[in-house]
């Protein structure tokens, strides 16, 4: 007699291992305990006939084998979710579990007051706010809805491009108290500049449209859009941010704003088959009111 297939939970243990990198780790992300950890490790490699982890002195080291279950057990576990968040609000009423995917800014200062009016409107709503610069696989149900900066390229996807976003150079009036206000693109030489510790085809393209951007030395780098939005409100320097975010902060100065604007579309997305789901329909058309009335400001 065949052997039974091994249980979800096994595979849910096996990627927190492997996430982890010990049992102990793993364990508390799990709320289980070690020992019962180590007995899933152990029946799931008994049931499909691999060692999956090797000790090291980083840690519980993979298998090649691990490595290529890997894949396989994060699709695993994004059906489970997606399969759990469909359940949850099954039926017409406008209930359950939407999962959102956004960049850190706007996930962090423009959705929560638009998802705050959402919930009061939908009391039954409930959300998962995903917050990062890479591109969520939306036919994969990495997240149910995302808001993007770049045009989605995969089929099956409705998507609404809402307006666009002007990005600028700002600094805080303190800064520029003791600075100086730079005149031309050429004086940011002499400033503390707020940037990216590591290059993307997004940031080569605005550097593009700075004369001499490969000579500028960044005095604060970071790969967070959060930490530096807040090093150009604490006063740190002189950094690039959205010009409708920035225009809500009195103590922030738009600066060089006839020599420097760079514009990224804003579109919204979701996989084709939730438009008939009414809390992914509401929520869709909640965040591209709430979206397109913070890019008209």
């Amino acid at each position: 007699m065949n052997a039974p297939d091994p249980d979800w939970s096994l595979y849910r243990s096996f990627l927190a291992v492997l996430r982890e990198k010990s049992l102990s780790a793993a364990a508390r992300s799990l709320n289980l305990t070690q020992p019962t950890l180590a007995r899933h490790i152990g029946a799931l490699e008994a049931g499909i006939g691999f060692e999956l982890f090797t000790r090291s002195q980083q840690g519980l080291a993979p298998t090649e084998a691990a490595l290529e279950l890997a894949p396989y057990a994060e699709s695993f576990e994004a059906n489970t979710a997606a399969l759990l968040r469909v359940a949850s609000g099954l039926g017409q009423a406008v209930k359950g579990t939407v999962r959102i995917s956004a960049s850190e800014i706007v996930g962090a200062e423009i959705l929560p007051p638009i998802l705050a009016g959402l919930r009061r409107q939908h009391p039954a709503l409930e959300f998962e706010l995903v917050l990062s610069n890479a591109v969520d696989n939306l036919l994969r149900r990495d997240a149910d809805i995302a808001v993007r900066m770049i045009e989605p390229a995969q089929d099956a996807l409705l998507a609404r491009k809402l307006g666009a976003v002007g990005l600028g150079f700002h600094a805080h009036k303190d800064y520029l108290a003791h600075a100086g206000r730079p005149a031309t693109l050429d004086d940011l030489a002499h400033h503390s500049l707020i940037g990216f510790d590591r290059e993307t085809p997004a940031i080569r393209a605005i550097r593009s449209r700075v004369s001499g951007a490969e000579k500028l030395h960044y005095s604060f780098r970071a790969d967070s859009d959060i930490a530096q939005w807040r090093a150009i409100k604490a006063g740190f320097g002189i950094g690039i941010c959205q010009i409708g975010l920035a225009r809500q902060e009195p103590d922030l100065v738009r600066l060089l704003p006839d020599t420097f604007e760079f514009t990224l579309g804003v579109w919204l997305a979701m996989h084709e088959n939730l438009r008939a789901t009414p809390r992914c329909r509401a929520v869709f058309d909640g965040l591209a009111a709430g979206l397109t009335d913070y890019l008209n400001r």
